[in-house]
């Protein structure tokens, strides 16, 4: 392959990434699409090929619908152990973030309630969504009718508004937001469940892999319950820093779009809250610590200037 056609795939590498993370929610998963992807555009028959965006796009986009369709796949929703793989603010992987539905497109919540929708509905509502792209071309890319990507687009969007009651009254404000979690975090440290009781919307939820160890996912669904688990959670003892491998600094950033608190032992983030927040209080939190979810953030955080920890020595 000669190097006009390397740079040709190579200009489109990122936006290619960025499309097969929000249709998988794994960035692992999403640059094994890209070389794949890669390997198709290599043995092509370039000259036949009019528009290298749009063929590049159509051959990523298939070969994420065939992994979402896979065996392991639907056993891995069947299981109820699928969480998204978060990223930390920057990723170039998050891709497009002009609009509020961009950037809400790529949030954890909405990454897991795309994980309800049959796999055309997700690629119609990632491409139409995230990407801005017609549902002509939608309908090109996916061999189905225009009609038919306006139907899917619709049905997804009206699943993801049901769903996500997280961001009521549209996106919170990043300095407030931040303020909410570093006060629900000071008072799950002090023990304070009728504070964090306080903090939480009525529907708020939780969701959690159990530090990495449970083969299912951990719920919460009310908030005397998220209280709860945030309390026990955030509660540090001498179990937790041995599975930590020591006493963890905590760090908020910024993870796919919403604040989190992040778990930091000699370099190496061990685990992560992120918050969902809506007028003022929290919606939903998500607990990852599985380090096959952690790989693409810990690569991130190495290159990554941090601000000073919240707690130093948990």
């Amino acid at each position: 392959m000669d190097r006009a056609a390397v740079d040709r795939f190579e200009a489109s590498r990122g936006r290619l990434a960025s499309l097969a993370y929000r249709l998988l929610g794994s960035a692992a998963d999403a640059e094994d699409a890209v070389q794949d992807t890669f390997l198709r555009w290599q043995a092509a028959d370039r000259e036949r090929v009019e528009v290298p965006e749009a063929w590049l796009t159509k051959v990523v986009t298939n070969l994420c619908l065939d992994r979402l369709r896979s065996a392991q796949a639907r056993h891995e929703r069947a299981a109820g152990a699928w969480l998204p793989e978060p990223l930390l603010q920057g990723d170039p992987m998050l891709g497009p973030a002009d609009t509020f539905e961009q950037r809400e497109s790529v949030s954890l919540a909405v990454l897991t309630l795309l994980e309800r929708l049959a796999p055309v509905e997700r690629a119609v509502y990632v491409l139409r969504v995230a990407f801005l792209y017609s549902h002509a071309e939608i309908a090109g890319i996916l061999d189905i009718t225009e009609s038919a990507s306006q139907q899917h687009a619709h049905r997804a969007r009206s699943r993801v508004r049901d769903v996500a009651g997280h961001r009521r009254g549209g996106e919170a404000d990043p300095a407030s937001a931040r303020r909410v979690v570093e006060e629900f975090l000071a008072a799950a440290m002090s023990g304070r469940t009728e504070r964090l009781v306080a903090l939480l919307t009525d529907d708020a939820t939780a969701v959690s892999d159990g530090a990495g160890l449970s083969k299912r996912l951990v719920r919460y669904e009310t908030r005397e319950r998220v209280a709860s688990f945030a309390r026990a959670g955030f509660k540090p003892t001498p179990a937790k820093r041995r599975l930590a491998g020591g006493s963890p600094a905590m760090h908020i950033e910024v993870i796919n779009g919403s604040p989190a608190v992040l778990a930091v032992v000699d370099g190496r983030v061990v685990g992560i809250v992120a918050f969902e927040v809506g007028e003022g209080k929290v919606t939903a939190l998500h607990g990852i610590a599985a380090a096959d979810r952690l790989g693409r953030l810990n690569e991130t955080w190495r290159q990554h200037v941090p601000d000073a920890p919240v707690i130093s020595a948990w």
